[in-house]
This record gives C-alpha cells, structure tokens and sequence, in this order.
C-alpha cells in the first residue's frame, strides 16, 4: 500500500469527488484522475481509481437494473470498446510525459464542456440526422467515451453529446448512464491488468481508500438537496481547469 502523505493529501479529495458524483453531482468525480496525477503517474492513478469506480457501480445498477435503453447500449459499446483498446495502446507505448499532456488536455476540455453545459449550451449533436448516420455517430462518440475512460475515467462528454439530445425518460437516462459506465469499467481490468498495474500495492490502496468512497457517496445523496449545485460545480469546474493546466505545464517541463 501507497504510504506517501502527499498522495493521500490528494487522494482523500479526489476520492470523496467521485463518491459525491456517484450520490448526485454528477461530474464533478472527473477531477479526481487529474488530482491524483499530480502524485503519481496517470495510468497508476486510473488503476488505483477502477476498483472503486466498480464498486460505488453496484448501487446505481442496482437501483435501475430495470430502466434502460437497450439502443442506446447496443450502438454506444462497441464503440467505447474499440476506445478503451485505443486508450490501452496509448499507455503501453507512449510516454508518461505524452498521458500528462493528454490528461491535462482532457480535464480542461472536460471542465470547459461542462461551465459551457451549465450556462445554457447545448449539445452539438443534432436530432434530426437519418438513423444510419446517428448510429454511425454514436459508435464514433462511444469511441471517444472509451478513449477519455480508459486515459482519465472521463467518458462522460462525449457519451453526453449523443445521448442527452435522444430526451430519453429521467430514469431510463440515468439507468442507461449508470449500466453504460459499470460495463466499460469492467470492459478496463483487462487492460489495467495488461498494463501491469493491478499490483498488491495499488489494490490495497484502493481498498484503504474505498470506506472514504462509500462514505461520500452517501454524504453526496445528502448534500445534493442541501446546497446550491450551481456554486458547488462552478467551483469544482474551475478547479479541475487549474489542474490540468498544471498537468500540461508539467508535461512541457519534462519534454
């Protein structure tokens, strides 16, 4: 297990982000990668972080076992699949250097899509396309939600640009959310597995940072309807741009 004071001065919030997104705010979880990176390397952070994911998974798939849209699952997995293979490739053969850069990029686009999101943008993607070229965007979409998740665990933008314009039902959509990223994060262990980074050390760090995610994954059903969303995700976003513009400065100082 990880005994480093710095990595569990960053750990403990990154971790506590992605429970409160998996109790509410929904989102805000995407920081906790960018976080961690700033302590050890991106694809430990990630192998660190997918036990955890797949655990606090169990409850949102539980909850909507029941609604979901099946084609939504059925376009959208093969692509993030064929993602999640890219991601892989990326990190067995690139630089740590090169994933930084990639990291930074990711959070700061991710963080721009969302302040966009919440001061009235809109998805790009339009509705009124035929259904073999809205298919064929959803694969290519599905692509980019596995590529970000297997780099970042940041699937959520790209799978957004496709899904929120279908308007599917409030509990279909968090259903298909919830059962969508529980498969692509068991469809990474292979390639964590692969890379070499489910050692004994990185599972028992997962393990002794999991009460604090279970923890705050409960405080997050309590907060949501407690404090004003807009503040606390405005507040999150920003961080997470100063992040990965640390992560892009530390990235050109090594190259």
């Amino acid at each position: 297990m990880l005994t480093d004071p710095v990595f569990y001065a960053l750990a403990v919030p990154a971790v506590v982000l992605m429970g409160l997104a998996k109790g509410g705010f929904s989102g805000v979880g995407a920081v906790a990668m960018p976080l961690l990176a700033l302590a050890i390397s991106p694809v430990q952070a990630a192998a660190i972080l997918l036990p955890i994911l797949i655990v606090q998974d169990v409850v949102g798939v539980w909850a909507f076992r029941k609604t979901w849209d099946r084609r939504t699952l059925a376009i959208m997995l093969p692509g993030a699949a064929v993602g999640i293979l890219t991601g892989y490739l990326l990190a067995a053969k690139v630089s740590s250097t090169a994933i930084l850069a990639v990291l930074g990029a990711i959070s700061i686009l991710f963080a721009l899509h969302r302040l966009w999101l919440a001061r009235g943008g809109r998805a790009a993607t339009p509705r009124d396309i035929p259904p073999a070229a809205d298919a064929a965007l959803g694969v290519a979409l599905g692509a980019a939600s596995g590529f970000t998740s297997q780099i970042a665990h940041a699937g959520q933008p790209p799978f957004q640009m496709w899904v929120l314009p279908k308007a599917l039902p409030p509990a279909s959509l968090v259903g298909t959310t919830a059962i969508y990223f529980a498969t692509i994060n068991w469809i990474k262990v292979p390639a964590y597995w692969a890379l070499g980074q489910f050692t004994a050390q990185n599972l028992l760090t997962a393990a002794a940072l999991l009460p604090v995610a279970i923890a705050s994954t409960f405080a997050g059903v309590w907060l949501v309807r407690r404090i004003d969303p807009g503040r606390f995700y405005t507040l999150i976003y920003v961080l997470m741009i100063l992040v990965g513009g640390q992560l892009l400065w530390e990235a050109w100082s090594r190259a």
